[in-house]
């Protein structure tokens, strides 16, 4: 029998860049395990170009990222979610559409990148920021014994690592 696969979904207010971003990290890294998507309360109708560029660059596919509503993820025939993740303090305050199956919820706030000013390779840097923590959170998630863990202790897992800002070391 093939194990689970997982439905997670990144939120973020305009779901141009952090959920983009994590959305297409966890795709690529969850190993057919999990199916990532994204979605805003507020999308800016467009992923933003710094997102786009880092994430093309770092080799990942980026055809079907798009700037949508959480909406679409409330309707009756859109994909259960088993875990439902914010990843903006903005989005983390507003009131959720009720996901059906009751996910597992946790806030993982990351700087917003697409605030960055100065010049384009501060922002560049940014982006770069933002990345390594969704990389490091979603690693430390996909790491975790899924199948053998009680729901109350898996609500704690992802929760702590909303708190983690660790950032992994290079080399």
């Amino acid at each position: 029998m093939p194990d689970k696969t997982y439905n997670v979904l990144f939120l973020c207010t305009g779901n141009s860049a952090r959920s983009i971003m994590a959305e297409a990290i966890l795709n690529a890294r969850g190993q057919g395990r999990f199916h990532a998507f994204s979605a805003g309360s507020m999308p800016k109708g467009e992923v933003h170009p710094l997102a786009l560029h880092l994430l093309e660059r770092l080799g990942h596919d980026t055809a079907g990222l798009r700037s949508k509503s959480w909406d679409e993820f409330a309707r009756p025939d859109a994909p259960r979610m088993d875990f439902v993740f914010t990843v903006c303090d903005d989005a983390a305050e507003e009131v959720c559409p009720v996901w059906p199956g009751q996910p597992i919820t946790a806030h993982w706030g990351v700087a917003d990148p697409a605030r960055a000013s100065g010049h384009p390779a501060e922002q560049g840097l940014a982006f770069g920021e933002a990345y390594k923590v969704l990389e490091r959170r979603i690693s430390l998630f996909t790491s975790l014994p899924l199948a053998s863990i009680d729901r109350m202790s898996l609500q704690h897992h992802v929760a702590e690592i909303g708190n983690s800002d660790a950032i992994p070391s290079e080399g």
